[in-house]
């Protein structure tokens, strides 16, 4: 048989201690210490998908190996199957892209898959390599699902701060407002897109009867969940300022280029008669007037001008300027 690399494998004694499995490829079951077992794999490496379906209900199994999915929480047979949703703190990558983090969970037994890095998976990872680790099933979901969320708020504040920026850039001036409110609020409906799933899926796990959470953890959930409604809505509410944002500036814009355009009738309503002064001037036939006074020109480009100041007088008195 192909052996598996799962990014790590650990079991962890009910007291909390973890010992990494020393197994080419850990089986997905309970260890002998009476604790529970945590494997993580990348399903892009080969074999995984062999190795999960061979020791993994069908349904299971494919439920870890989707490519695509959204945060959801459901009961299956004897366990748990879960997926949440973490933001990307990837080199180079969007935060609102964000990475699906997928949990089979049953009694002693814990799998999780991943295509992204996961920090919040990572730093649990970092700490049983020091020889620590949730006590329980029950503590670990409560302890990376508040990882998960605690990094969402921290984005989602990030982007509550620039739109306070823009509020206040947009008081004193729109100069180069409107490119800077799209990305943001692209930002912000990503986010929101999975945040609002994951809550559904969060409040799920932590009222639930399910068997596998216990009491203190229940209570460590729902504080969990409480933070995620509460970041789908400041994500609300941020998607609200920046389309107030945004609405704003459409108006002011609007108030531009109506103004722009309305001196510009203003000119040519002016300029129309002068033209046509001109125009009927500068035909070349004979009979016109003053083509024999040499003091012809200078008097009509006079009353070109007084004409011009005619009308300006007269828009003025009805109050067009």
């Amino acid at each position: 048989m192909q052996n598996i690399s799962p990014i790590c494998a650990f079991d962890i004694s009910p007291g909390g201690k973890a010992l990494a499995c020393a197994e080419p490829n850990p089986p997905l079951v309970r260890p002998e210490n009476g604790g529970y077992r945590w494997v993580h794999f990348d399903i892009s490496e080969p074999g995984v998908e062999g190795w999960l379906h061979s020791q993994l209900p069908l349904t299971v199994a494919k439920a870890l190996l989707q490519s695509e999915t959204r945060p959801r929480c459901h009961t299956h047979e004897d366990g748990l199957l879960l997926n949440l949703r973490g933001v990307n703190l990837n080199p180079g990558a969007d935060p609102e892209d964000m990475v699906s983090l997928r949990f089979w969970v049953a009694d002693g037994l814990i799998v999780t898959t991943r295509v992204r890095k996961v920090w919040a998976a990572d730093a649990i990872r970092e700490k049983m390599v020091q020889g620590r680790g949730p006590a329980t099933v029950a503590a670990f979901l409560a302890e990376i699902t508040h990882a998960l969320t605690k990094r969402i708020e921290q984005v989602s504040l990030e982007l509550e701060e620039e739109t306070d920026a823009l509020e206040e850039h947009m008081i004193d001036r729109f100069d180069g407002l409107s490119p800077k409110v799209a990305p943001i609020r692209q930002s912000v409906i990503k986010l929101r897109r999975f945040v609002g799933p994951q809550r559904e899926a969060l409040n799920r796990l932590a009222n639930d009867e399910i068997a596998l959470i216990t009491l203190a953890a229940r209570h460590l959930l729902r504080e969990t969940s409480n933070r995620a409604m509460r970041t789908v809505e400041e994500l609300d509410a941020t998607r609200e300022r920046l389309a107030a944002i945004q609405d704003h500036l459409d108006v002011q814009h609007t108030i531009a280029m109506t103004r722009t355009s309305y001196i510009l009738s203003v000119v040519a309503t002016v300029f129309l008669p002068l033209g046509f002064v001109t125009g009927l001037f500068g035909v070349n036939l004979g009979g016109m007037p003053g083509v024999a006074f040499s003091y012809a020109f200078l008097i009509l480009a006079g009353a070109c001008i007084l004409f011009g100041l005619g009308l300006y007088l007269v828009f003025r008195w009805k109050k067009w300027l």
